[in-house]
């Protein structure tokens, strides 16, 4: 049987310095971290919350023009019991470049970021996204330290087509720019010995061949000037990944599972509940968002339904709407319950809380504080 997962104890808890938000596309997970940093600000915590979703409305919804990668303070919170709230959007490519100015001297940086082959990496390479979201975490994190801005971030991260996606993508793109192939490809002239030289030519003169007709001179030469650009930040990919584990694997970390009452959106749940698990990795528990109303007791969905019929049948269109709709809700509600009851019954122990669906979009402070009060259960 599972417990009732208690979000307020989690947020009051001043031990949690991260809170990470995770699961599908679609199932409101970037509202859930919005509504969490705004229950925890308006508890006395000092909050940043980094959200992936361009959506204009997350903005709206918190009284700012524009979010971007720079955290931005939050008005209009009731900020009686001290706390704050500061807001941003991860820019990946920003943050990539912020990353290269970093560890990189300033000659090499200004080679890497004008190099047309980073700069696809940096935009469109898979996982780019999501080691970019922990890339800033750990930046944000390393600040709260340094200055005491904020005693906790909420993240939101990315969507993915594979749950497993978010925690696979550090060590997926470190391990891809320090692979043997990039630098096999980037400095032949390293492989062997003197006495050896003349034979692994042979063989580095026929992939070079081979890989130029498949990705074309101009691309192979941008390759290699940026693995070469790169030289000394090799090592450092790997390294930061390793430490981004160490973080979300950290005591101060919370994850929170997010799904919707869908057999799609459940099966992912499941899978992240199951890796989170295998890793190791503090799993606070899974939320259920919009989770339909259950229509008023005492008409069952089938009375309705044949209700519906006879006053169809006696030219009573409009009632007989009124009980249709009554019964496919009834339905609906039935078919999410019995979905979260399995998925409860599959995963005993792990704490859950649903959290009813409104009425309207979330537009402003008060939809993410009601929210927010769905989600204190």
């Amino acid at each position: 049987m599972s417990t009732a997962l208690d979000l307020d104890a989690v947020l009051a808890d001043r031990h949690t310095r991260i809170v990470v938000c995770c699961g599908s596309g679609g199932v409101g997970k970037t509202t859930t971290a919005a509504a969490l940093a705004l229950r925890a600000a308006e508890s006395g915590r000092r909050v940043c919350v980094l959200t992936i979703d361009p959506a204009r409305r997350l903005a709206q919804s918190l009284g700012l023009v524009e979010l971007d990668n720079t955290p931005r303070p939050v008005a209009g919170l009731d900020e009686s019991a001290g706390g704050h709230l500061d807001a941003m959007m991860l820019d990946m490519k920003r943050t990539f470049d912020e990353v290269v100015l970093a560890h990189a001297s300033p000659d090499h940086a200004a080679q890497i970021l004008a190099n047309p082959f980073y700069q696809a990496v940096s935009s469109s390479f898979a996982g780019t996204q999501e080691y970019m979201a922990m890339e800033k975490l750990g930046q944000l994190r390393a600040q709260a330290d340094r200055d005491g801005r904020w005693d906790l971030v909420v993240v939101d991260t990315p969507p993915s087509r594979s749950a497993l996606d978010f925690l696979d993508a550090p060590k997926r793109l470190g391990s891809f720019l320090d692979g043997r192939f990039i630098r096999l490809i980037s400095a032949p002239a390293k492989v062997g010995g003197r006495g050896a030289l003349r034979l692994v030519n042979v063989g580095i003169g026929l992939v070079s061949k081979t890989l130029t007709t498949v990705l074309g001179g101009e691309m192979l030469r941008d390759v290699k000037t940026f693995v070469n650009a790169l030289d000394t930040m090799f090592g450092g990919f790997r390294d930061r990944a390793d430490q981004t584990y160490a973080l979300l694997k950290d005591g101060g970390t919370a994850f929170v599972v997010v799904a919707a009452p869908e057999r799609d959106a459940l099966r992912e749940a499941s899978y992240f509940v199951a890796r989170l698990d295998s890793d190791g990795m503090p799993l606070a528990g899974v939320v259920v968002n919009r989770l339909a109303p259950e229509p008023a007791a005492g008409l069952s969905a089938s009375r309705a339904r044949a209700a519906a019929e006879a006053l169809e049948e006696a030219g009573r269109v409009e009632s007989a709407a009124v009980l249709s709709l009554h019964a496919g809700l009834s339905d609906l509600a039935a078919r999410q319950r019995n979905l979260v009851r399995r998925f409860t019954a599959g995963h005993p122990g792990i704490p859950v809380v649903t959290v009813a669906a409104l009425a309207q979009d979330v537009h402003d402070l008060d939809g993410l504080r009601e929210v927010g009060v769905g989600l204190a259960g």
